[in-house]
């Protein structure tokens, strides 16, 4: 359910909602509506409320897979972000990982399959796995965010549960080859012609950068901007705009790299469409090392929605006979 309340600002830092307060809304498909339309009763005079823009900081699935945006495309409102098909392709890993090696981009070597293949055949699966990839390797939902139902696997036994667990979570598993390297990430800025940050690293606390790690413990830390040369910092900054533009990105994306211990080599991981937005999340630390403020980006990436949204309202939607002059 979708609520709002008078007091919401002020009851947001406590992460609480005055049942007594809110109201139930929606945004209804409808371009003459462009806003939050009432469900119940209570109070009327916060129905039909209109939208100059929404920043849909929402994780995981319907949050960043196209969902929320493309009803926020239907109802005409602009919002921050990436739009229908770039957020869809961000959130599968399948499709993304298609993108960037069609782009020129190394990848790290994967396999994927749908869970339908895995319960009709649980030893071709893995077989297979060992056999392309070896071991250790991570088992990844194709569909989903924040670490959730990732594990590492180091046999096939490992590998049997890591997948079930998987396949908890979505139709498609992707498996991919262990990278033993640094984690580092680079924030993504614009539209037409985006700018990317310093590159920032992850120093993790646990085996990888789990779920555990990100929301629960926090055993990790950061180190912004990384330790790199200038040349591994351009080759960096290049590709993270190379993926960008390779999923049709808009406004903003954070994209994550391994930097191998061994060689230097860059090898993409995956990009995040809507990363974190607090204060002291990595993508607006990435940007306050390259130059521009928590409250400057705010304000940019709302006239970047605003720019996007004008512009797409140039399309025709249906048949027109094209006028000569």
């Amino acid at each position: 359910r979708w609520l709002m309340s008078r007091d919401a600002a002020a009851m947001l830092p406590q992460a609480v909602m005055d049942s007594k307060s809110h109201r139930q809304v929606a945004i209804i498909g409808d371009p003459t509506k462009k806003g939050l339309t009432q469900l119940d009763n209570k109070d009327r005079s916060l129905a039909n409320q209109q939208l100059d823009a929404v920043f849909p900081v929402l994780h995981g699935t319907y949050g960043e897979d196209g969902t929320i945006q493309g009803l926020l495309e239907m109802a005409g409102v602009p919002y921050v972000g990436c739009g229908v098909l770039a957020s869809a392709t961000g959130m599968d890993k399948v499709t993304m990982k298609q993108l960037f090696a069609h782009a020129g981009l190394t990848i790290i070597e994967y396999e994927w399959f749908l869970r339908s293949s895995w319960e009709e055949d649980h030893a071709a699966v893995i077989k297979r796995i060992a056999r392309v990839l070896g071991f250790p390797v991570f088992v990844k939902p194709a569909n989903l965010g924040s670490s959730v139902g990732i594990s590492k696997a180091a046999n096939k036994t490992e590998l049997r549960d890591a997948i079930d667990d998987a396949a908890r979570y979505d139709r498609k598993v992707v498996v991919e080859r262990a990278i033993n390297g640094r984690e580092i990430e680079v924030s993504v800025l614009g539209n037409e012609h985006p700018m990317a940050s310093l590159p920032g690293e992850i120093i993790t606390g646990h085996e990888f950068y789990d779920y555990e790690d990100k929301y629960v413990d926090s055993a990790s830390r950061t180190e912004v901007p990384a330790k790199l040369s200038q040349k591994i910092t351009a080759r960096l900054q290049r590709d993270a705009l190379t993926a960008f533009q390779a999923i049709d990105g808009a406004g903003l994306a954070r994209v994550d790299f391994f930097v191998e211990h061994k060689t230097n080599r860059v090898i993409i991981n995956e990009i995040n469409t809507m990363p974190g937005f607090t204060s002291i999340s990595m993508y607006p630390k990435l940007w306050e090392a390259s130059g521009i403020s928590y409250s400057e980006l705010i304000d940019r990436l709302i006239q970047l929605a605003i720019e996007r949204h004008s512009d797409k309202s140039r399309n025709l939607t249906s048949y027109q006979p094209r006028t000569t002059g």
